[in-house]
């Protein structure tokens, strides 16, 4: 037998790699491991929720203002109106005077 063809750098590192996920599994299942993890969601949870806060504000300030711009641009519609026939009015009774 020759043990000069095998590859013991290749082997070395497979069998390093299975004992450090081995390793990392142990690791990762720990209850401490567990209770970071809890903590770690509930965080997410929580900032979440004010995420979704911040959006409703913005969706209901948005909302505010497409009202306020309808309101502006339906009195300024009117004002030209306004505008308009008493311009009218006026060239009616300087017609009317002559």
């Amino acid at each position: 037998m020759r043990f000069n063809n095998i590859p013991w750098k290749k082997i070395g590192v497979f069998t390093g790699g299975v004992l450090f996920g081995t390793a990392g599994i142990r690791v990762l299942s720990s209850k401490d491991a567990k209770k970071c993890y809890t903590h770690a969601t509930a965080a997410v949870l929580r900032a979440k929720t004010d995420v979704m806060a911040t959006a409703t504000k913005v969706r209901e300030n948005c909302d505010d203002i497409l009202a306020d711009a309808k309101e502006i641009n339906e009195q300024r519609a009117l004002a030209e109106e306004a505008a308009e026939i008493a311009d009218e009015c006026e060239e009616i009774a300087d017609t009317s005077e002559e």
